[in-house]
């Protein structure tokens, strides 16, 4: 007799040993046919596992499990593209292929180059296989009976797969019954029950890859594809992938002139130009005034340091790659600060704080200096030098939930006035970790508690926090759905006890206040090359450079255009005039093309009416309206930061 625990907690049971499909087929025949894996025990393993005890068993299908549905198809969908590139390229020698976020690779070791123009080559041999329907199925055999007849094959990467794994059992899969001459691969699995179960996919693009990553390997080939559960979600993703492509921040950077970098000045530090950093300076401007309304302080720190303040700080010790080389300065070494919050703990201390003195809540747009390596640099969102929006909050132990619920409040605010919705992650103790475990558990219930006070959902990641604190971690989702590193807060449990901060308690003896880290926009540089292409370039009025441009149809209206661009000017909205001798058509289109809030043509009509033809970015239809009133409408837009431009009038 065979018990099964289902995950309703209800049980079945059996006369004999089956295998997963088996009691998935007894339960539900629909579930059989849906299944992709089970979990027998919280272990993941094939719908071919036989159960032969009591057991909870738990069937994975694309709706009950997603997540790991999914993955299980990309894995499966790698061999069944590495049995392609096989058949197509006899001579290819397999690495490994693992799935990854939103698809797979494969690694090959193949002389003659994969292009793209051999894609639709693959592709169609991949159908073949997905509609032949081979089961993938699973077989064992010990590390002794396995090496010999991996060292027969030549392939030395199997053989060093083999080599590395810790157990004493090594698992191939086949596609297809073994023994009858199908596709193998050395493979730990699971996988999915069959081929035709691998989704909708598509071969994606190849690089380059040392093998393990180590440069003195040969170069390998690393083929990209990607696998959903139906046709319509992969088409959705390459429609989103196209959008991100016109969205890259990089050339709408060019297309509207943003900003630039410059290899001879430096990679990675990011050059404004006046476009983008007429973006930044509203950006800033909202940040500082709403900092300021919440009873923030405002602070400017040095960008250089002495090195006691990093030894003190442990970054010397910790994060000594990541810092540029000392500057010797009066015989002693300076170097660019990677953060400001030492500079902050200097400020608190010039004075003896009293319990009456807290909350002290301090905030800077400080520029810092991190190296990242060449390779990872990437436009604005991975930089060298950035102005992180830093700020600290110093209060008593029983302040800190009330302090919380104002970063929450002033993050939410801030998140959706830029339009994003967002996820929050809370990061627990990892393995590694300062202080006792009374100190964390403490501080991450009262992220946990303000985290359900503010009615967030949210995910717990486990291990997820800094060495010196827990956190909570925003990820934002912008209008392609793809999510951002956002907003992150920490209660500090080590920052007091190492620089010796403390406040006088209402008992007259001095205590450790709770030191709250934390940034809402992350850098400006990555927070608005983020912008740029959750935007797509469309800044809404408030942001724009331009917000408006005035088109003369001719140069007999030259005059009465320049009185209309004073005009708004004088109301404070940001404008220009295109007064080239080309025709109407060709002006619409260059501010079509800088993806200018508004354009208003006018004429003689316009000129004896005292009024302007508006057209709006992205609809159709144009209105004549009176110049004072088109100005009453985009003011009232810029006030409330609305996110499109529309007339109210």
């Amino acid at each position: 007799m065979v018990r099964i625990t289902l995950p309703d907690n209800s049980t079945r049971s059996f006369d004999s040993p089956l295998t997963a499909f088996e009691v998935a087929q007894a339960i539900s025949p629909r579930l059989a046919q849906d299944a992709l894996a089970v979990r027998v025990d919280g272990q993941l393993v094939d719908t071919k596992t036989l159960i032969d005890k009591d057991h909870h068993v738990e069937i994975v299908t694309t709706k009950s499990d997603p997540t790991t549905a999914v993955d299980l198809m990309r894995h499966s969908c790698a061999h069944v593209m590495a049995e392609a590139i096989c058949r197509l390229f006899p001579e290819t020698k397999l690495v490994y292929g693992p799935s990854v976020e939103n698809g797979f690779y494969y690694d090959i070791d193949l002389d003659r180059p994969i292009t793209p123009e051999d894609f639709p080559a693959i592709e169609a041999e991949m159908a073949k296989i997905v509609a032949s329907d081979k089961p993938f199925c699973r077989y064992e055999m010990t590390r002794e009976e396995a090496m010999p007849r991996l060292k027969a094959e030549g392939n030395r990467y199997k053989l060093d797969n083999a080599e590395r794994a810790q157990s004493d059992v090594l698992s191939f899969y086949t596609t297809g019954q073994p023994g009858d001459g199908s596709f193998e691969d050395l493979c730990r699995g699971p996988h999915v029950p069959s081929t035709a179960k691998v989704g909708a996919y598509k071969v994606m693009s190849v690089a380059g890859a040392y093998y393990r990553g180590d440069a003195s390997e040969k170069m390998l080939q690393r083929v990209y594809g990607t696998s959903w559960p139906t046709k319509k979600e992969l088409d959705a993703y390459l429609f989103q992938l196209e959008e991100a492509k016109k969205r890259d921040h990089r050339v709408l950077g060019k297309q509207l002139d943003l900003f630039s970098v410059h290899d001879h000045i430096g990679p990675g530090l990011i050059h404004w130009h006046p476009n983008g950093a007429l973006i930044r300076h509203e950006v800033e401007t909202f940040w500082k005034n709403e900092h300021l309304k919440r009873g923030y302080d405002l602070l400017y720190t040095p960008h250089i340091a002495s090195e006691r303040v990093f030894q003190l700080s442990g970054h010397l010790e910790k994060y000594a790659d990541m810092m540029y080389s000392p500057m010797d300065l009066d015989g002693q070494n300076y170097y660019l600060k990677p953060m400001n919050c030492p500079f902050h703990y200097a400020i608190y201390k010039t004075a003896v704080r009293s319990y009456k003195d807290l909350a002290l809540r301090w905030c800077e747009l400080g520029t810092v200096y991190r190296y990242e390596p060449s390779g990872t640099l990437h436009g604005m969102l991975r930089v060298r030098g950035f102005t992180q929006d830093d700020a600290h909050t110093f209060c008593t132990p029983e302040q800190l939930g009330a302090e919380l619920d104002l970063i929450l409040e002033l993050m939410h605010y801030m998140m959706t006035t830029f339009g994003y919705t967002y996820k929050a992650y809370l990061a627990t103790r990892p393995e590694k970790y300062l202080g006792t475990e009374e100190e964390w558990e403490r501080a991450t219930q009262e992220l946990r508690a303000a985290l359900e006070r503010r009615g967030l959902e949210y995910e717990v990641d486990e291990g997820g926090g800094v060495f010196y604190a827990p956190k909570i971690d925003i990820k934002l989702i912008d209008s392609l759905g793809r999510e951002w590193q956002g907003p992150t807060h920490q209660v500090d449990l080590q920052a007091a006890k190492r620089f010796k901060i403390s406040y006088v308690g209402a008992d007259n003896h001095e205590h450790e206040p709770i030191i709250i880290h934390r940034t809402v926009l992350g850098s400006m540089e990555r927070f608005i090359g983020g912008l740029i292409e959750h935007f797509g370039g469309a800044f809404p009025l408030w942001l724009s450079p331009e917000q408006a441009r005035v088109l003369p149809i001719s140069e007999k209206t030259n005059e009465y255009a320049a009185s209309v661009l004073q005009k708004l000017r004088n109301a404070g909205l940001r404008c220009s005039m295109d007064i080239s001798d080309d025709k109407i058509n060709a002006k619409i289109k260059r501010a079509h093309e800088m993806k200018l809030p508004y354009m208003l043509v006018v004429g003689p009509a316009e000129a004896q009416n005292d009024s302007v033809t508006v057209r709006i970015r992205g609809c159709k239809e144009q209105r004549n309206i009176k110049v004072d009133e088109f100005i009453a409408s985009a003011q009232q837009d810029i006030n409330t930061r609305c996110l499109e431009p529309g007339l109210k009038s």
